[in-house]
């Protein structure tokens, strides 16, 4: 079975990254696309037989105006961590024809019913809240280029998303990327990069990572998971916010906290090795948010190239 992550752009102006993992949490291939046929291409290998496919975009939007119900409910969770949801509604031109996201998994095949028992299946994700609730963070990692981020500090919140990323290998749930080859050089390039421009170009495949990793965690943690909004307004599939973390107050002994997660007692993600952060604990009351557990059934070239195919989409 494999796991795949797309982080797709809303239109085809902009590089779409794609990664997939295989049944054990290894990286097996990563790239970058454009148009729908690249992106395709890039997928096809991979989901003939039994798969998951987490797209960084909406699968379902129904409603004409504002937000749908999925935004509404993980907002409420995640909104204090910087990591809302933008409105998403048929009133916008991405999605006055239909998502794109719906279209490449109508495309594959896939069955994109979160609760659906199908082998081939494609879901909702948001790599935003999904590194809140597996890394502990009180803010989302700042790596997206916006007014007023310079281009070392941009850096540096990618790097530590890569290093958390390369953590999650020694969790319960394991994910294997140190061994790619691309994923080395990509690592190599970020370091390197010296403008936006340059960092935009390995976020999209980085992110896609992501992506693929709430697929295989989704599949590995059914009882770690949240699906808000549902089949017909549109949901959100992410790792469950833990109810300990709280923006505003520091982790006394962050270390003690992730060895009582690893442990099983306390829900949420997984184990990570040591990240710089702040996060913290406090408990709070979610059963009121409208977020349904997941009830997941059983769906089952050389970096310095991929470097040469994302810049060619500068």
């Amino acid at each position: 079975m494999y796991f795949a992550g797309v982080d797709l752009a809303w239109a085809t102006a902009n590089p779409t990254g794609v990664a997939v993992l295989d049944a054990d949490g290894v990286l097996v291939h990563i790239c970058a696309g454009r148009d729908d046929s690249s992106v395709l291409a890039a997928l096809r290998p991979y989901t003939a037989g039994p798969c998951r496919v987490a797209f960084d975009a909406p699968l379902v939007v129904t409603n004409p105006s504002g937000q749908r119900p999925a935004e509404t409910a993980l907002n409420r969770d995640f909104r204090a961590f910087e990591a809302g949801a933008h409105p998403t509604n048929t009133g916008k031109p991405e999605f006055a024809d239909g998502p794109r996201a719906a279209r490449l998994a109508g495309a594959l095949g896939l069955d994109m019913d979160p609760f659906s028992a199908d082998v081939r299946r494609a879901i909702e994700v948001y790599p935003h809240a999904a590194t809140v609730a597996l890394f502990r963070l009180s803010r989302t990692l700042k790596y997206k280029a916006k007014p007023g981020r310079g281009v070392e500090g941009l850096k540096s919140e990618l790097l530590r998303l890569m290093g958390g990323i390369e953590g999650l290998e020694n969790t319960r749930t394991p994910l294997r990327v140190t061994g790619h080859g691309d994923w080395l050089s990509l690592r190599r390039q970020v370091r390197a990069a010296g403008r936006k421009c340059e960092l935009r170009r390995a976020e999209d495949p980085i992110d896609a990572v992501v992506c693929a990793y709430i697929a295989l965690y989704a599949e590995r943690r059914p009882s770690d998971i949240t699906v808000y909004g549902d089949f017909a307004t549109g949901y959100i599939v992410t790792p469950t916010l833990p109810v300990e973390l709280h923006p505003d107050r520091p982790l006394v002994d962050r270390r003690k906290h992730l060895d009582e997660i690893d442990h099983g007692c306390q829900r949420g993600a997984a184990r990570v090795a040591p990240f710089d952060q702040r996060g913290d604990h406090r408990t709070v009351d979610r059963a009121d948010q409208g977020a349904h557990q997941f009830d997941a059934h059983r769906p089952a070239g050389s970096l310095d190239g991929l470097g040469n195919r994302l810049g060619a989409l500068a």
